[in-house]
């Protein structure tokens, strides 16, 4: 199976997303049912996870703790404590907004019952700054046909080859990253997914192949996705593009004076990292997420006309959009939240 080669042009903007990364650092393990919790809560210490205590703290194994940190990490829940220098997974950490929202006592989803919470953070692992690195090389494949790990494997390391920034690592790391995401998006049952302690394999994203031991990505609507999730991440999307973390560009009116920002509906269906490509939709059905979402949006948002396709178009900033629209699912109401740098 060829796998198609990447403009040199989008070599280098893709790259940014992927060389602060990692690769095989999960310890071969998925994230387990009770893993997000465990490790947000053991963070209110800084340096749980480099204590010989943490094993006994967080009552599993230490290659699991330094994997319930991973996972943490990936999924935006926890990050670095240092602010400056090159990104690591060791050292202290601190809780974010985000997992303070999601994760504590008191927040939306606490213990991840609600499955909009899953793919919010199935979301979070997409979005800059990339932790999973594999995962993003896997979930841009869209070419991909049905496939076996050993597909899956081989289409990663070639693609992996294509960008400089990743040469120095080996394909044995990249193969348990290809294992990795098999098992965690595989349905449950399946032999290439033993982890029925993976909520994730519950998303669909994989689905059983027309052969034994193949699958391919789910491209059907999914009726478990919410708009306003799917909206967050459109607005996610967009704010990473404005505060140039992702070095693509949106559309402005020049002559607007509030600068109206907008997506076309080309690139959150095609580009990389885009909400259509991670959540695997059609661009039918984004685009008919995005007339309800316009329609129900009271003025927030608009899906228009513009610049020869159309357009999501943004009345305020994608930041403020973002929380608002996780408040609205989560609380029915949209307070008004402070802008996170």
């Amino acid at each position: 199976m060829d796998t198609p080669h990447i403009p040199t042009s989008r070599v280098s903007l893709w790259e940014e997303w992927l060389k602060e990364g990692f690769f095989a650092r999960h310890e071969t393990f998925c994230p387990r049912y009770g893993w997000l919790k465990k490790g947000y809560d053991g963070a209110a210490d800084s340096t749980i996870f480099e204590n010989d205590d943490a094993i006994v703290k967080l009552g599993v194994g230490k290659n699991m703790v330094r994997s319930i940190r991973f996972w943490c990490m990936a999924f935006g829940i926890i990050e670095p404590e240092a602010s400056s220098g090159p990104r690591r997974l060791g050292g202290p950490v601190r809780r974010t907004h985000f997992g303070d929202c999601l994760l504590s006592d008191s927040g939306w989803d606490p213990f991840l019952e609600d499955p909009a919470s899953l793919w919010l953070l199935h979301w979070q692992l997409f979005s800059f700054p990339i932790t999973a690195s594999a995962w993003s090389l896997a979930i841009n494949l869209g070419h991909m046909g049905s496939f076996t790990l050993k597909d899956l494997g081989r289409a990663l390391v070639e693609r992996k080859d294509q960008f400089p920034a990743l040469f120095r690592y080996t394909e044995s790391s990249i193969l348990k990253d290809a294992s990795c995401f098999m098992r965690m998006y595989a349905p449950p049952g399946n032999q290439v997914s033993e982890e029925i302690e993976c909520p994730f394999t519950h998303l669909g994203l994989l689905i059983p192949g027309d052969e034994r031991q193949t699958y391919r990505f789910n491209l059907s609507p999914k009726s478990s996705l919410p708009d306003e999730i799917f909206l967050a991440a459109c607005c996610n999307y967009a704010r990473n593009v404005v505060r140039g973390e992702m070095p693509l560009s949106l559309n402005a009116e020049e002559d607007s004076p509030s600068r109206k920002m907008s997506l076309s509906l080309n690139r959150i269906s095609y580009d990389f990292n885009a909400p259509g490509v991670v959540f695997r939709l059609s661009e039918t059905e984004i685009g008919d997420r995005l007339e309800r979402i316009a329609h129900s949006s009271k003025g927030r948002v608009h899906f228009v006309e513009g610049y020869g396709s159309r357009q999501l178009q943004f009345e305020e900033s994608p930041e403020k959009l973002y929380w608002q629209a996780l408040e609205r699912y989560y609380t029915g109401k949209a307070s008004a939240r402070p802008i996170y740098s």
